[in-house]
């Protein structure tokens, strides 16, 4: 286990000390179960976020029916237009 150290209220410490007397545990341990319980309804719910992402799949369009042959080539020019420039030269694809 790993010690770490923990700011209370006088509140929450007297409850805290109140529960382990109650339940004849240490007050370490109250806090332990007490997280053990709120962390599961905290985590984050890593199937639906994979879910979420794969339902965009296909979900737009760009409107460019060569964009797979030429992604290196629409890349460029998009980096170059956001730095002003509009000249990409040739592309390798193009050669």
């Amino acid at each position: 286990m790993v010690r770490m150290q923990v700011q209370l209220t006088d509140e929450q410490l007297s409850g805290l000390r109140d529960v382990a007397i109650r339940e004849g545990v240490s007050q370490a341990e109250v806090v332990r179960r007490a997280l053990d319980q709120y962390l599961p309804r905290h985590a984050p719910d890593r199937a639906a976020a994979r879910l979420r992402a794969l339902s965009l799949i296909g979900a737009f369009d760009s409107g460019l029916s060569d964009i797979s042959e030429r992604h290196d080539a629409y890349y460029a020019e998009a980096i170059l237009a956001g730095k002003g420039m509009t000249d990409p030269g040739p592309s390798s694809s193009e050669s």
